[in-house]
């Protein structure tokens, strides 16, 4: 793919690296000169130090053989810019940071693919990895619900139980439901009949009220 990457901070740098090493033609545009000369040294890609509100300079990227733009920059107002400048030139994908949660509408009457303020998400993570230590991984969906992942262990109430009956017996909380299993490096998608046990990895949908008790029921313990 071909791509144009706006910002080359933390969360820029990371993307470059990872677009870079994957094959993809990347093209970077960042205002600031430091960065730029940074990315530049760093990644095989062509680096504009240049502004990106700027419509030569996205000439120059050569926008109009874009897959996607992505605006990691930390003003919105920036990212808003680019992703309006992007549409002109119908540019596939449009993906942008937002950092205000207030200029979410603007974002999606653009038709931006949004991602969370990276920093918020972060803070999200270490809490959770603090709060619940058995929890492997976790993805919030809202701001109410949330989708973890759990390693069943020996003494944990869900450790033998039927699904089906999981919930009526009162080892799986209301509000949590069980939609992965991994058994044996196998995922399949678990089923009435399908019998918990100590090792299975397990993806839970749980809203916020249940998550404690979702992770004690499959770990058998919680904080």
């Amino acid at each position: 793919m071909y791509l144009i990457v706006i910002g080359a901070g933390d969360t820029g740098s990371y993307l470059i690296e990872r677009a870079v090493t994957d094959g993809n033609d990347v093209v970077v545009i960042e205002q600031n000169e430091e960065r730029a000369n940074a990315a530049s040294a760093a990644y095989d890609c062509l680096v504009l130090h240049d502004d990106a509100r700027n419509h030569d300079t996205l000439k120059d990227a050569d926008i109009d053989r874009a897959d996607a733009v992505i605006s990691t920059t930390d003003i919105d107002a920036t990212n808003i810019m680019v992703m309006l400048l992007a549409q002109e030139h119908d540019v596939p994908n449009l993906v942008s940071v937002v950092h205000d949660p207030e200029n979410l509408p603007v974002f999606e009457k653009i038709g931006a693919t949004l991602i969370e303020n990276p920093q918020h998400l972060i803070a999200d993570h270490l809490y959770h990895s603090v709060r619940y230590p058995n929890v492997g991984d976790f993805i919030e969906l809202d701001e109410a619900t949330e989708l973890v992942e759990l390693t069943v262990t020996e003494d944990a109430p869900m450790n033998g139980q039927l699904l089906s009956t999981a919930l009526k017996s009162g080892s799986l909380p209301e509000g949590a439901l069980v939609v992965a299993l991994e058994r044996d490096g196998t995922i399949r998608a678990p089923k009435g009949e399908t019998r918990i046990q100590a090792g299975d990895q397990v993806t839970v949908f749980t809203d916020d009220a249940s998550l404690a008790d979702a992770v004690a029921a499959f770990t058998g313990s919680d904080l």
